[in-house]
C-alpha cells in the first residue's frame, strides 16, 4: 500500500464522510432496494425483449452501425490483440457497458453467476461476515453501517464508521458494491478472508483476517420493554421477514402491548412483497387519504398503501385487504441509511396518522427496480418506475423528515451494541407515544 494511493483514499473518505447521497445499502451477500422479482423480460404491452428489436432499431441508438463497429473492433482484436480473448467476458462486458451508460446506479446487467447469486440473497441466510455496508454515489467509497453481533465481522473487531479500504489485496474504493460483496466478501464457508478498514477517528488503517460463515440474518427482533411497549427491530425487508414481523407482533399483544416502537434505522430496503403485507397487518383495510387528486390513486373506502408509476404514469397500486390492524401509538425510528422499503413502511404509517417519525431524514430512495430474466441465466435489473407515498409524496432524493428530529449521540455511532436505556433516539420514540 503506497502512500500516495493512501493520501488519495483519505481525501476522498474526508469527502465522502461529509455526503448524505449514497448510491446503495447492501448487507454483505444481501440484494436490497425495492425489487419486484420474476418478471419476464416484457414491456408494459407484454411485448418480449426480442420483438422489441426492430423497434429500436427506430429509437435513439443506431443498432446496424453499432453492430458493424463492434465487428470492426472484433476484426482488430482477432488480427492485432496480444493475448487470448475470453469471448464469454467481452461479451458480457459489452451488455455491462450499455447499461452502465444509462448513468443509472441502480441498473446493471448480471452476468449467470451473478444472477444465481442475487437470487439466493433474498433467502436471509448467506455466508459472509456479517456486516451491513453502504456506498457514496460521489466518492464511491464504502462504509460499513451495522455490524451483527456474534458475526465474524464483529469478533474481528469491525466496527459501525469503518471506511472499507480493501477486501484481500483489492482495493474497492468506487468498484460496484454488488461485486465487492458477492465476488469479494462472501465466498465458500470456512474459507479466510482479509479486510482493511480505514477507521475514521484515529485515521489508522487496520488489517482484520476471519473466516467467512454462515449468517442468518435477524431480519425481525422483538420484545417488550416497561409499561407494555412493544419494540421490533427490523434489519431489512427479505422473503421471510412478513411472517417474522408478523409472528412478532402476535407475540406482543398476548403480553398485553400498549404501545409499539418499530425500529429502521440502518434498513436499507428489499421487497415490495414483504413490506406491502407488513402494512396490511398494522392498518385498517379502510382507510381514506386526502390528497392532490391529480396526484394520488385510490379505491373507495380501501388503504392504500404504496403505488408506483413508469415513464407512461401507468403502475402496480397496493391495498390492505387481510382484516388484520393494530390499534396502539406506534412510533417508528428511521435515520439516513433507512432506504427504499423502509421509506414505504414509515410514509404510509405518516400519511394515515397511525405513527411518529422520530430520529434523522431518511435516505429519499423512491424509485422502483425489477429483475428481467434474459437467455443463458442471465438478467437486468433496471429502474423502471418510481414510487409514491398514499398521499402521493415523491420522496426520492428527498427523503422524510421526522416528526420528532434527534440525531443519535455521537459515542453511540461507532457501537455494535447499544443498550435500549442509553439509545436516546429510542428514548425519545417512547416519550413521543405519551
Amino acid at each position: 500500500m503506497t502512500v500516495e494511493s493512501k493520501n488519495k483514499f483519505w481525501k476522498g473518505a474526508l469527502v465522502g464522510a461529509l455526503l448524505t447521497a449514497l448510491a446503495g445499502l447492501v448487507i454483505v451477500g444481501m440484494s436490497l432496494g425495492i425489487f419486484l422479482i420474476g418478471k419476464a423480460a416484457i414491456d408494459g404491452n407484454g411485448q418480449t425483449a426480442e420483438s422489441a428489436q426492430a423497434e429500436n432499431q427506430q429509437g435513439n441508438l443506431d443498432l446496424n452501425q453499432i453492430t458493424s463497429k463492434i465487428q470492426t473492433i472484433q476484426a482488430v482484436i482477432d488480427k492485432y490483440y496480444l493475448f487470448d480473448e475470453d469471448t464469454s467476458d467481452v461479451e458480457d462486458w459489452i451488455y455491462k457497458g450499455m447499461l452502465s451508460g444509462l448513468g443509472d446506479p441502480y441498473t446493471v446487467y448480471y452476468t449467470a453467476d451473478e444472477y444465481n447469486k442475487l437470487k439466493e440473497d433474498t433467502s436471509g441466510e448467506y455466508c459472509g461476515i456479517g456486516v451491513m455496508v453502504s456506498q457514496s454515489a460521489e466518492t464511491g467509497i464504502i462504509t460499513i453501517t451495522k455490524v451483527f453481533e456474534g458475526t465474524p465481522g464483529a469478533q474481528a473487531g469491525i466496527l459501525p464508521g469503518d471506511l472499507l479500504y480493501k477486501v484481500g489485496d483489492q482495493e474497492v474504493t468506487g468498484m460496484d458494491l454488488e461485486l465487492v460483496v458477492k465476488d469479494h466478501i462472501k465466498g465458500e464457508e470456512g474459507t479466510p478472508v482479509t479486510i482493511t478498514v480505514l477507521r475514521k477517528d484515529t485515521g489508522k488503517y487496520i488489517d482484520m483476517t476471519m473466516e467467512r460463515r454462515q449468517i442468518t440474518v435477524p431480519t425481525v427482533e422483538h420484545e417488550m420493554l416497561a409499561d407494555k411497549v412493544g419494540y421490533i427491530s427490523v434489519s431489512q425487508f427479505d422473503s421471510v421477514t412478513a411472517d417474522q414481523f408478523k409472528g412478532a407482533i402476535d407475540d406482543l399483544e398476548k403480553q398485553g402491548m400498549k404501545k409499539l416502537v418499530v425500529d429502521l434505522r440502518n434498513n436499507p430496503g428489499g421487497i415490495v412483497d414483504s413490506v406491502v403485507s407488513m402494512l396490511d397487518y398494522i392498518l385498517p383495510d379502510n382507510l381514506d387519504i386526502k390528497g392532490d387528486p391529480n396526484l394520488v390513486r385510490k379505491k373507495k373506502d380501501k388503504t392504500l398503501l404504496v403505488y408506483m408509476a413508469d415513464k407512461n404514469g401507468k403502475g402496480e397500486q397496493y391495498y390492505a385487504k387481510d382484516g388484520h390492524q393494530i390499534d396502539v401509538p406506534m412510533a417508528v425510528l428511521v435515520n439516513g441509511q433507512s432506504a427504499s422499503a423502509s421509506e414505504v413502511f414509515s410514509g404510509a404509517l405518516k400519511d394515515y396518522g397511525r405513527a411518529k417519525l422520530v430520529g434523522t431524514k431518511t435516505f429519499g430512495k423512491g424509485i422502483v427496480q425489477t429483475l428481467f430474466p434474459l437467455d443463458k441465466g442471465t438478467a437486468i435489473k433496471m429502474t423502471v418506475a418510481h414510487y409514491y407515498t398514499p398521499n402521493g409524496f415523491d420522496l426520492h432524493k428527498k427523503g422524510l423528515e421526522p416528526d420528532v428530529p434527534v440525531e443519535l449521540k455521537e459515542e453511540l455511532k461507532t457501537k455494535i451494541k447499544i443498550e435500549h436505556e442509553e439509545d436516546n433516539q429510542l428514548m425519545e420514540a417512547i416519550k413521543a407515544l405519551k
